[in-house]
């Protein structure tokens, strides 16, 4: 038997619905306990602060305690930030240049230099931002515990994969135009404990359909656990403690950036340019394309958001606006219907609704229903690119320029 294993990528928690340490939350699902959210907002209501945020990042908001940080650079690439703004008070309290770049690459029409979300736990950040610097920081000090510059990579289009926590390891994709691994970090010294090359036949000699930015997820199959790690062309399987590989899954796209997700004994992979999800049994060895595939659907698949697993379905929102239902089991549709917009953020669950944040700031709130049923349509200035996170009973969202805090009330 299968057993989904709910992963914390964390250790002391005081509560998921406290903290949201990491891309996609405690469980790195998208799913959060709270209670209390706000249904409805704008630039006048339920506003608890809004602060400024110098230069630019797509890189989420990560929250432990009073503290949320994000990390971002400036626009030629040449300089590189971790900034910690207090819960409370949006106040910036800690604002530390890390890394300087003499001559990054010219990525700015693709990307930032600060996309890759941070990972954090009681004592500590981890900031990534690809082959410029990865780095471990005090999140009560300030001080730099350790830091890497030597992880290469050509990242042609820029960074954005996230680090992830697994016990004491600081795991890493680097799926990049000239070469792809993945690397796993001690966290307390940042050495190298394995690194494994991702040896895909890509099928071409050009780099940027050897390009993905997914982040990977930790799962649990048979007592075993697993580290589920998208790639261009194929999703690999590998065992989390020493990169053994355990699996692979091939497809036809790149560029692949939506997260997987894990239940009801099944992985739900997007395949990136190819636009399709694959509902995958992860208990097999070695190449398990044909093998292992529950089900294929092909129609108004995403490249940049993640999917959502809530009970027995799946909900899908599009790039350009389409939110998709299906049966998680059979993949069958249960509606497709235009939202409108264009989405990069990924949706998150909390208190029985589906919050969509929209690339121009409107976050569309859905009821998970058998049909499309709108509940709320909230309206924010700036462009929105980060997704969201959530502590307590507010909304952490970052747009291009600001960060805020939105509660009910306030």
């Amino acid at each position: 038997m299968l057993l989904a294993s709910c992963l914390l990528v964390l250790t002391g928690s005081v509560g998921a619905d406290e903290n949201w340490p990491a891309f996609h939350g405690p469980r790195q699902n998208s799913h959060s306990d709270s209670t209390g959210l706000p249904l409805t907002w704008s630039e006048t209501e339920n506003i608890v602060w809004k602060t400024p945020i110098h230069d630019s990042g797509w890189s989420s908001p990560v929250v432990w305690g009073d503290q949320i940080w994000i990390t971002t650079a400036t626009d030629d690439g040449k300089q590189s930030f971790a900034v910690c703004v207090d819960r409370n008070s949006g106040k910036i309290v800690h604002d530390l240049k890390l890394f300087e770049t003499d001559k990054p690459e010219d990525t700015r029409q693709y990307n930032t230099f600060a996309s890759p979300t941070p990972v954090i736990e009681e004592g500590r950040v981890y900031v990534s931002f690809g082959s410029y610097g990865n780095a471990c920081i005090d999140t009560r000090s300030e001080k730099t515990v350790w830091l890497r510059r030597d992880l290469p990579g050509l990242h042609w289009r820029g960074p954005a994969s996230s680090p992830i926590l697994y016990g004491n390891l600081l795991i890493l994709n680097f799926d990049d135009y000239d070469q792809q691994y993945v690397v796993a970090l001690d966290k307390q010294t940042g050495k190298t404990v394995w690194k494994r090359d991702r040896e895909i036949d890509y099928g071409t000699t050009n780099g940027d359909h050897k390009k993905a930015y997914g982040t990977p997820i930790v799962i649990e199959v048979n007592g075993r656990k697993q580290l589920v790690s998208p790639a261009a062309k194929a999703t690999i399987a590998y065992d989390p403690l020493t990169g053994e590989e355990l699996w692979r899954l091939h497809y036809d796209g790149h560029s692949v950036a939506a997260r997987t997700v894990f239940g009801h004994d099944l992985l739900y992979i997007l395949a990136g340019t190819q636009k399709k999800m694959l509902a995958v049994k992860p208990d097999g060895h070695g190449d398990i394309t044909g093998t292992h595939v529950a089900w294929e659907f092909g129609k108004s698949m995403p490249r940049h958001p993640s999917p959502l697993l809530i009970g027995d379905s799946l909900y899908i929102m599009d790039d350009i606006g389409v939110m998709t239902r299906l049966e998680a089991a059979t993949g069958k549709l249960v509606y497709a219907e235009r939202v409108g917009g264009d989405f990069w953020a990924s949706p998150f669950y909390a208190e029985g609704r589906v919050y969509c944040l929209g690339h121009k700031g409107k976050t569309t709130v859905i009821a998970p229903d058998t049909t499309l049923r709108i509940l709320a349509a909230n309206d924010l200035d700036g462009v929105f690119r980060a997704s969201p996170a959530v502590t307590g009973r507010s909304l952490i969202l970052r747009s291009e320029t600001h960060l805020y805090r939105i509660e009910k009330g306030k």
